[in-house]
């Protein structure tokens, strides 16, 4: 009997896949994603780079992801603190985090993350933050018809057991950080209650 994989799911961080993705470098050999969860972006990545790991600190959603990935020697699951874990300085040519640094200090994660990358690598965060100005409400109001109607048709859900957090820092404060430490870094807002960072490293 034919096995068959994991009942594809959709959400407002599989939302920015596409455009992570699209990041990759042509010439990528390894690539980390920082806060894996189900390892389902970690799986995508195969497509573009030849080695990819993944490191989450659930032990729940390590597990769930070397169960989705049995058999592809080409993905490794880490389990552990993203700040602590024993990883290769300038290891990687591509490093992305989705929805996970809110649940990290800030600072010593993105700065972490630039120091994992090779020369000439790119990093890509997609976050959280949190509404602290008019101009945030007034985005975010307008959005959110958009933002209900589409999960809605797209039957948006989470993996059973992610672990979520409330954001601490404002958009304001993520920029401002971002460009403090990745000098260059071109900073986005999207629709969807998402913002991404994308950087390379000189």
């Amino acid at each position: 009997m034919r096995r068959t994989g994991p009942k594809p799911y959709w959400n407002t961080n599989v939302a920015r896949h596409a455009g992570i993705l699209r990041a990759v470098p042509e010439w990528c050999g390894d690539a980390l994603d920082v806060g894996c969860g189900d390892g389902l972006l970690a799986r995508k990545l195969t497509g573009r780079a030849k080695r990819v790991t993944g490191l989450d600190r659930s032990p729940a959603m390590i597990a769930r992801a070397r169960e989705l990935s049995a058999g592809r020697p080409e993905l490794t699951f880490v389990e552990g603190d993203f700040l602590t874990a024993a990883l290769p300085v300038e290891g990687y040519d591509f490093v992305c985090s989705v929805s996970a640094i809110h649940h990290m200090d800030f600072d010593p994660a993105l700065t972490r993350m630039r120091e994992l990358l090779r020369p000439g690598g790119t990093l890509v965060v997609v976050g959280l933050a949190r509404e602290a100005s008019a101009a945030d409400w007034a985005a975010t109001i307008a959005a959110a018809p958009v933002v209900r109607i589409v999960k809605v048709l797209r039957r948006a859900r989470e993996p059973e057991g992610m672990p979520v957090a409330d954001p601490r820092m404002s958009y304001g404060q993520v920029r401002a950080a971002a460009r403090r430490s990745l000098p260059g870094v071109r900073y986005r807002r999207h629709v969807l209650r998402r913002y991404s960072l994308t950087w390379t490293k000189p």
